[in-house]
């Protein structure tokens, strides 16, 4: 037998092709029974999310390539016009699969619920129908711009991603020839619309079906032959010539307002749309059929997201879990004393982000604190962490904030930031040119009496106090000096040219992360030879990089166990003989987003443990700033580890990817019933009791009894 190439096409999955199987797994939870009704319709909803963000990008990038004429094929030797032809049968699979979990199983639970969705306008009551209509003229009417298309008004900008109205009208005297016209349904108004009800039944009707029954009003000379429905996603995907840009800042600005004008990329229309409207819309659009998805119900479900938060149907959603307190930050503690102690591991959402807010809080507040350093990507709209960075400028420190605008569709917010630090006093840096900076990194600079401590918070997730209440991270304080020095250097290196020459514990993309990690997976293959004890699992994002493959792959043909836990993209291929059969795959897809990069290498029983912000994929590892930081404390490696093998254990949320390029869930049969979220939730709980029940017993006092 030859010598078998791990870079074969023929041992790759397509990326893309992959992220539809992942929609799909998402669309799963919408279809599980087991979940409670409201929980559902969140699921449902972020596969219309996903899939928007998917075709602005990924879908638009691949029609730029074949239009520039680009065929050069991808690492499972796929060109982008074969990509694209595979893509429309899948997503359009996706899409009616959707559709019909939707129709077929969520609305009638809603109606046996207590819920019922008006779906069309002419299913109104009398009296409905009468509340309805002067809802539209009080509230609706004087917020609409209605367009019309003719000699003089040629066709509107429709802009991304808004749901509209199209109508064919003709003069109700004179030439009868056909018009089109157009609505925007605005954004500024609830699309939710709840009826007034006097039985246990609530009745919501949308926004567009209000508008459609009145479109008349908006055209008065004219007769409405038909009215539908639409919607249009256009390439969103900014294209910055950095080098060329004198000012960062204008020019993503000015960037931003093309993504309303990018070329459409996708059209979704109402089912039993009238023919010479669709043909229509198709050619002023420049749309292909294949581009067209007709829509069996109502058109952009991330609607249901805001359904979920209609009162009265608690009993129909999940209970909240609260983040718990961290044992070893109790609060109002010294967070610095705290962190001299050890190094601290903090587990998000099961463990709360309050202490990572605290931490640039004191920091902001504290004499001692001279200098504040940190990355950030994407925060919530109101972040506490912004204000703390502001207060410690205003305080006389030296604050440094590196705001990558370039954080895809957070741009905007990112600039808002950007210039309010600036205003505060802090120095701002807008990223690196060519490169995003993604590494999660906090450096704090305090006088001590020994003299200068560098404090250090590492993360996997945003500095973002509202995704961290959904994304499962981790994160790392610590003081120690080694880091600390890497740190700084981190710190240098962005705001200046300085690039040292020796680093203690860090290890950086884009400069020799990737080299870093093939050669921990090529130490495991070679133990393997060596009949070491030799094992890797790995928990990220997304897995497509050819050479962190063909490494993993060449690791187990020597016999390295390798267990991958890969929440969404994974181009990797299990079970093909000599090549994978020791490579198992999973996929959690659960209550909160899978977000944390942990890596557990056996290293002949000594294992070693790392964390990082960097997926196993190309621009992660080649061009975006990111860090790999290892944990050493051994009880916070055993922690991780626990982490890691409850994971595996998962038989509730875990779906694992077979031979033939398809997810299954586990087969529970023989096997205990185990989701690896609600333990780490009930875990979490345990601890915050037990810290509580310490924290009373610390503050009993006993009075001796004394004798007169």
């Amino acid at each position: 037998m030859g010598e078998i190439d791990f870079r074969s096409p023929a041992l790759y999955a397509n990326r893309e092709l992959s992220w539809v199987q992942f929609d799909h797994r998402v669309l799963s939870e919408a279809r599980d029974k087991s979940i409670p009704l409201f929980e559902r319709l969140k699921f449902l909803s972020i596969v219309s999310s996903n899939l928007d963000e998917f075709f602005m990008i990924r879908v638009a990038s691949l029609k730029d390539m074949e239009n520039a004429g680009y065929e050069k094929p991808d690492i499972s030797g796929m060109t982008p016009a074969m990509q694209l032809k595979e893509l429309g049968a899948a997503i359009h699979k996706l899409v009616n699969v959707q559709y019909s979990t939707y129709n077929r199983s969520l609305v009638p639970q809603l109606e046996k619920s207590g819920l019922h969705i008006i779906r069309c306008h002419e299913d109104l009551t009398k009296e409905e129908a009468e509340y309805i209509d002067r809802y539209f003229v009080e509230n609706v009417y004087p917020v609409l711009t209605p367009m019309a298309v003719d000699s003089s008004r040629p066709f509107p900008l429709i802009r991304n991603k808004t749901l509209n109205i199209g109508a064919m009208v003709c003069k109700k005297a004179g030439n009868r020839e056909l018009e089109f016209a157009t609505v925007q349904v605005p954004g500024v108004l609830s699309r939710i619309v709840q009826l007034p009800s006097e039985d246990a039944v609530k009745k919501v009707i949308f926004l567009e079906e209000i508008i459609e029954r009145n479109i008349d009003k908006l055209f008065l000379n004219y007769d409405i032959i038909c009215a539908h429905p639409y919607r249009i996603m256009r390439n969103a995907d900014l294209t910055i010539e950095e080098d060329e840009a004198a000012d960062l800042l204008k020019e993503i600005e000015r960037q931003l307002k093309k993504r309303q004008r990018g070329e459409a990329i996708r059209l979704e229309v109402e089912d039993g749309i009238d023919k010479r409207l669709l043909k229509f819309l198709k050619k002023e659009l420049g749309i292909g059929e294949d581009q067209i998805y007709t829509i069996d119900g109502p058109i952009d479900l991330t609607v249901l997201m805001k359904m979920y938060g209609l009162d009265g149907f608690e009993r129909l959603k999940a209970k909240p879990y609260e983040p718990q307190p961290v044992p070893e930050l109790p609060m109002d503690c010294d967070i610095f004393a705290q962190i001299r102690k050890g190094d601290i591991l903090l587990h998000h959402p099961y463990q709360t982000f309050a202490p990572v807010v605290d931490f640039i809080r004191q920091a902001a507040r504290d004499p001692e604190v001279l200098a504040i350093k940190q990355t950030l990507y994407r925060v919530s709209g109101h972040s506490p962490i912004i204000a703390a960075l502001a207060q410690a400028a205003e305080n006389g420190k030296q604050v440094t904030v590196l705001v990558e605008l370039k954080a895809r569709f957070d741009e905007e917010n990112n600039i808002v930031w950007a210039r309010m630090l600036e205003k505060a006093g802090c120095h701002v840096i807008y990223g690196l040119v060519g490169l995003k900076t993604h590494s999660k990194i906090t450096l704090v600079v305090r006088r001590e009496e020994d003299g200068i401590r560098r404090y250090v918070h590492l993360g996997t997730g945003n500095y973002n106090d509202a995704t961290a209440k959904l994304y499962s991270d981790v994160g790392l304080f610590t003081c120690a000096e080694n880091i600390g020095e890497d740190a700084t250097a981190v710190f240098n290196m962005l705001s200046g040219y300085s690039e040292p020459v020796f680093w203690n514990k860090l290890s950086l993309a884009p400069l020799w992360l990737k080299d870093k990690f093939l050669d921990l997976i090529d130490r495991e293959k070679r133990y393997a030879k060596e009949g070491r004890p030799a094992r890797i699992i790995a928990k990220v994002n997304s897995l497509c990089d050819r050479d962190i493959i063909a490494a993993l792959y060449a690791a187990s043909a020597a016999g390295v166990k390798i267990d991958l836990i890969v929440r969404g993209i994974c181009c990797l291929k299990v079970g093909i003989p000599g090549v994978s059969e020791n490579i198992t795959v999973r996929s959690i897809v659960g209550s909160f987003l899978e977000h944390s990069r942990i890596f557990y290498f056996e290293n002949d029983e000594h294992y070693e443990i790392y964390c990082g912000s960097a997926d196993w994929m190309p621009r992660n590892l080649e061009r975006r700033v990111e860090i790999l930081f290892p944990v050493e404390r051994p009880e916070l490696k055993a922690e991780l580890f626990h982490i890691l093998k409850n994971q595996l254990r998962d038989t509730v949320k875990a779906s694992v990817l077979q031979p033939d390029g398809t997810y299954e869930k586990v087969d529970k049969r023989g096997r205990e019933v185990f989701d690896s979220q609600k333990t780490f939730c009930e875990e979490a709980v345990k601890k915050a009791e037990a810290l509580s029940a310490e924290a009373v017993r610390d503050q009993r006092v006993f009075i001796p009894e004394t004798r007169a």
